[in-house]
């Protein structure tokens, strides 16, 4: 895997999930991999009370109830909708899910004003239709079409992105389970094998944009996914995505706990100052997601190691903070200037520690902006 820039769960895993398969003795809908147990451990991670013989990491922080709600939907007949904020895992968690359930993850369907019903049902060999004709050879399945012929989860990202007329589209292969192929004569109807199921997500965010049909709605369960508020799970959520980042950097070096304290409570300062804001002009364009924390944390010490003492410090994190926050000039860095003046400023004077070089670095940072 060290040739891959990201792999995908499956083979990330692939030594746990060949061992939890091995140990798996409950039972399994279709053609599932593992249990729906075995799933949720392999999600949420084992405790000491499962009594197995090696630890299972955490991958999904949140709450439980979701991932079990999750996996009971996927064993139903129905699709899987998650929906939440950016940053809040979606899309890490639905990958997991058909890593877990039939080891392919890549099945996806990237929703997009560009997407078309092509997309997720198929289209042609161009050489071939005018070489031999159009028959099952010269036709190109969709991912979600490899799915259902497999038995396995498909996946489509940024549902409400896509137009209605493709949403549409995927009603009768959620209702009926399979696909017609009004081009060909015979064995023209793809059907989906048990096991299939769509997992789709869509950002809360987007309302508005693409809404999705009543129809459509019937056909799927709707997990929503919150924003995570708990600082101590947050901060799990951030060490442990950078710690993967780290590694996949190649990059030794550990995170301060006190810096990963001022980055939470920036984050957490700034999310107030938003709720708080009378308009939108007054509020940052970005989510302010953990995703996002994770970037800032990523490209401080991706700094640190290559343009400065190969460690992480306060005033590098600032000044990464505010360069990835600053996406509108001059509204961002008048709003992220007025953060430092009014709350990083006093909090430095009042607590010392990181915040007096963190407010430097922030204030460093407006200035080559501005």
């Amino acid at each position: 895997m060290s040739d891959l820039l990201r792999a995908p769960a499956e083979l990330k895993y692939a030594e746990e999930l060949d061992w939890l398969e091995s140990i798996d003795d409950n039972p399994k809908p279709f053609s599932w991999r593992l249990s729906p147990k075995m799933v949720r451990l392999f999600i949420l991670g084992s405790e000491r009370a499962d009594g197995l013989d090696r630890e299972v990491s955490q991958k999904w922080f949140g709450d439980r109830s979701f991932v079990e709600r999750s996996i009971v939907t996927l064993a139903s007949d129905r699709g899987l909708l998650l929906i939440g904020d950016p940053g809040t895992g979606k899309s890490w968690l639905a990958e997991l899910l058909a890593a877990a359930i039939c080891r392919n993850s890549t099945m996806v369907v990237q929703g997009t004003a560009g997407t078309t019903e092509d997309h997720i049902k198929y289209s042609w060999n161009v050489s071939m239709v005018i070489a031999k004709g159009q028959s099952r050879e010269s036709m190109i399945p969709s991912p979600i079409m490899t799915a259902m012929e497999g038995g396995a989860i498909g996946r489509f990202e940024e549902l409400t992105r896509s137009t209605s007329d493709v949403q549409d589209a995927l009603i009768s292969i959620l209702s009926e389970k399979y696909i017609s192929v009004p081009e060909l004569d015979s064995d023209n109807i793809v059907f989906a094998k048990p096991g299939f199921s769509i997992i789709a997500t869509a950002n809360s965010r987007d309302r508005g944009v693409n809404d999705l049909s009543s129809a459509l709605k019937r056909r799927f369960n709707f997990v929503r996914i919150p924003v995570v508020s708990n600082k101590k799970a947050e901060a799990e959520i951030v060490r442990f995505r950078t710690e993967e980042l780290l590694r996949r950097h190649q990059i030794e070096l550990d995170v301060p706990p006190t810096l990963l304290d001022v980055l939470l409570q920036s984050f957490a300062d700034l999310r107030a100052s938003s709720a708080a804001a009378a308009s939108d002009d007054e509020k940052l364009e970005s989510a302010l997601s953990t995703a996002e924390q994770i970037g800032v944390l990523e490209d401080a010490v991706l700094h640190g190691n290559f343009f400065g003492e190969r460690t992480l410090t306060a005033h590098t994190l600032a000044s990464s903070l505010v360069g990835s926050l600053a996406r509108r000039e001059p509204e961002d860095l008048a709003i992220l200037n007025k953060y430092l003046h009014g709350v990083v400023e006093p909090r430095s004077k009042e607590e010392g520690g990181s915040w007096p070089e963190f407010l430097e670095g922030g204030r460093d940072a407006i200035a080559t902006l501005s």
